[in-house]
């Protein structure tokens, strides 16, 4: 009995032992990347989301610039008309309901080359009321009789309503005048010009209205006879 216990730990101790498997080192180059799906460098992340630009088509870094609104092919196209507010006022109708409010505009309008005129506009809001008195301002525009040198020949008074303005002629002076006169002056494109409001009115619209009826009876030298050997000749 004990020599067979003894033969059988013999044998256990003798067999041979089962090889081990051995695990492969990791190399820098077997590790995975993952710089393409996260990004890690920022390579993978551009082309995804357009970062140089190209795929939104926006201005970006080293794409091409926006052609809508804003970027560098867009060319903002200059009116013809330069407008500036005499007037703006909250006006109230009366109605059955209640009371309707709105807005009522006042404005002058012209190109500073001899062509200016007075407009009003009333709507519900100042956009819209700007937008109508504009239009007004330019079915009623006049064109001015100036010199060479785009001033007036002569001098010039006239009324409308309460208010009564004199324009005179001022060379070398510039431009002196005032309130809305100042403006109907300015945007008609007169230079070397004096104006006075002799009546107390502090009405803009009409010291403006009274600075366009003045403005129509300015007459430029040979004007008259040119007109009327063309007259003879037709």
């Amino acid at each position: 009995m004990t020599e067979t216990t003894t033969q059988q730990n013999t044998q256990a101790v003798t067999a041979p032992k089962a090889p081990v498997a051995s695990t492969p080192a990791r190399t820098p180059s077997s590790r995975p990347s993952f710089g393409g799906a996260r990004g890690g460098s920022g390579a993978g992340r551009g082309p995804a989301r357009g970062g140089s630009g190209s795929s939104r088509g926006g201005a970006g870094k080293g794409g091409a610039p926006r052609s809508g609104r804003g970027g560098a092919g867009f060319e903002r196209v200059k009116p013809e008309f330069d407008n500036k507010l005499i007037q703006i006022r909250r006006v109230t109708r009366v109605v059955a309901g209640g009371r309707r409010f709105a807005f009522s505009v006042a404005l002058v309008a012209g190109n500073r080359k001899g062509s200016v005129g007075v407009g009003i506009g009333k709507a519900a809001d100042t956009a819209a009321a700007i937008e109508k008195a504009t239009k007004n301002a330019k079915k009623n525009m006049i064109k001015v009789r100036l010199t060479t040198d785009m001033m007036i020949p002569h001098e010039v008074k006239a009324k409308e309503s309460s208010a009564t303005v004199m324009i005179m002629p001022a060379k070398g002076r510039g431009m002196v005048a005032g309130s809305s006169v100042r403006n109907v002056l300015e945007l008609a494109g007169i230079k070397n010009v004096r104006a006075k409001i002799l009546s107390g009115s502090k009405n803009q619209l009409n010291n403006a209205r009274a600075t366009i009826e003045a403005l129509k009876q300015l007459r430029v030298k040979g004007a008259k006879s040119t007109i009327e050997s063309a007259t003879k000749e037709s």
